[in-house]
């Protein structure tokens, strides 16, 4: 698992910039696509994929504890399609 930290961490190896502005640089870039994402835009990063809000709809389903059927309202939830490159690097 990568966390932030590991993130913030190769941001600052990479670019030769400190930590604590690596921080600030990834802070700024992840709520920009929260932003994105809270006014149902898509989010495209050349290279790596896109981020597209998509609306489930309500639908019927069985809880596995107790057999009971139960109503799952309908929510937004975020999908990712990645990009040829990073198909390419998992499906190696």
């Amino acid at each position: 698992m990568t966390t932030k930290a590991d993130l913030v961490y190769a941001i600052s190896k990479e670019s030769g910039l400190t930590q604590v502005a690596s921080e600030k640089a990834l802070n700024a870039c992840l709520n920009s696509i929260t932003e994105s994402f809270s006014k149902g835009k898509r989010v495209s990063l050349q290279g790596f994929g896109s981020f597209t809000v998509v609306k489930r709809k309500e639908r019927e389903a069985i809880n596995p504890h107790t057999g009971e059927k139960m109503f799952i309202p309908s929510k937004n939830a975020v999908k990712f399609s990645p990009s040829k490159k990073i198909k390419e690097v998992i499906c190696e």
